[in-house]
């Protein structure tokens, strides 16, 4: 049920990156890990987080990657759990729009993040105990489709 605890959920140890790391440097993590969301920390601390939307807005208006850094576009307006918080309070969070990943953070330590997807995978598998799409499957009729 949605009473379960977040920490069962929840990708261990996200990739995080520090306020002073480039954009350059963030989009080759975004592109290279396909993730969508980069918590930020300052002196091993939660201070920021960088969604794929920062990101988009930055690319229409052409700036130099270089010479921007996390901690001048990050988004300071980010709502956290505790690994103890249940998965039902996530997904009120996560439905309610305004988030798309929220950082589980145990003192303003970073110890997980929990996305939609980890949500909606949790109500899939437990209805659907086993696939009834096989990835192997899907990807052949996919690239046979391209």
């Amino acid at each position: 049920m949605m009473n379960e605890s977040i920490h069962t959920i929840m990708t261990l140890e996200p990739i995080c990156v520090g306020i002073k790391t480039s954009l350059s440097e963030i989009f080759d993590i975004v592109l290279k890990k396909n993730i969508h969301s980069l918590p930020v920390l300052e002196k091993g601390k939660l201070v920021g987080l960088i969604t794929s939307n920062e990101l988009a807005q930055l690319i229409s208006n052409h700036a130099d990657f270089n010479n921007i850094f996390a901690g001048e576009v990050m988004s300071r307006k980010f709502a956290t759990l505790s690994p103890d918080d249940k998965i039902g309070t996530a997904a009120e969070l996560l439905l309610d729009r305004r988030f798309k990943a929220l950082p589980v953070v145990n003192n303003l330590s970073v110890v997980g993040i929990v996305t939609s997807y980890d949500v909606l995978r949790y109500e899939f598998k437990r209805e659907y105990r086993v696939p009834i799409l096989y990835k192997e499957v899907f990807d052949l009729n996919y690239r046979a489709a391209m």
